[in-house]
């Protein structure tokens, strides 16, 4: 009877091993099988991936300001310009439309946090507060920041040294804010570049600071601001895209902006704005 009883024990023994090897066997199998059809976990972004989330509304919303020939409006309204148009070919090639939305620059950040916008497209320099700030593509593009005064007294004022008493109109946020706040300037910060030249133009201000692109397209004779002229380049930058801080979209930009300028999309582009000569190689 006790050989019995002990036979009866080891059997039961046996069993709950068993089960309880069966079920270990059946939490394994969604594991197994996942690793089998995606080994390297590739084949779909990451839920909380930048691509992924921009992808699914099916919109790239692309922040910028007023600023020939990087973006402005034609005639008909529509946004154009050497980083509009390759922001447009950036979300054609991601099978999303784009869209373009007017920022206060000086809250390009907090737009970007707040997914109002997904990029910051727009000639923007690349300073270390900005690296610090945003998830940044590679550098794209060449540019100085220059002093804007009336044309006939242009003479008085061709170093540093001989602006640095005038009063400056500069766009609040910018590259250029900080070049006069580094030379001791007065200065008065305005919504975006066009209305520091408007400033300007309107005597309001002794001078402006923008960017050397924007002055080449928007002062001097043949533009709407002949009787304006740059003078004294106050540093030398580069250009880059920003997007919110660990986006994956700024390593897929960067693959774009490789294989855009090794097939002449981007080199065509600037050529249309005039820009080429201040293309970077890719």
């Amino acid at each position: 009877m006790k050989n019995m009883k002990k036979l009866w024990a080891l059997l039961l023994a046996l069993a709950m091993v068993l089960a309880l090897a069966a079920c270990g066997g059946k939490d394994e199998t969604p594991a197994d099988t996942t690793d089998a059809t995606d080994p390297a976990g590739t084949e779909e972004p990451a839920a909380d991936s930048d691509l992924a989330y921009v992808q699914n509304k099916g919109t790239l919303v692309v922040g910028i300001t007023e600023f020939e020939p990087m973006d402005y409006q034609d005639a008909s309204g529509n946004w154009i310009g050497f980083d509009a148009d390759m922001a447009k070919a950036f979300a054609e090639s991601l099978g999303v439309d784009v869209e373009f939305q007017v920022i206060d620059w000086d809250n390009k950040v907090f737009e970007l946090d707040g997914k109002t916008i997904d990029v910051v497209w727009n000639g923007m320099t690349l300073t270390d507060e900005v690296k610090s700030a945003m998830e940044c593509s590679n550098a794209y593009c060449n540019n100085a920041q220059v002093v804007i005064v009336p044309a006939d007294v242009a003479d008085q004022y061709q170093d540093v040294d001989s602006v640095k008493d005038l009063a400056f109109a500069v766009e609040a946020g910018s590259a250029g804010a900080a070049e006069v706040e580094a030379l001791g300037a007065s200065y008065t910060e305005v919504a975006d570049q066009a209305t520091a030249l408007l400033e300007v133009s309107s005597k309001t201000a002794d001078a402006a600071v923008i960017d050397a692109l924007m002055a080449a397209a928007m002062v001097g004779e043949g533009t709407s601001y002949a009787d304006l002229t740059y003078t004294a380049s106050l540093n030398s930058e580069e250009y880059g895209v920003g997007f919110r801080k660990g986006s994956d979209l700024a390593a897929a930009l960067n693959d774009f902006f490789q294989a855009s300028y090794a097939d002449g999309t981007m080199m065509e582009i600037a050529e249309t704005y005039g820009v080429q000569a201040a293309i970077i190689e890719q």
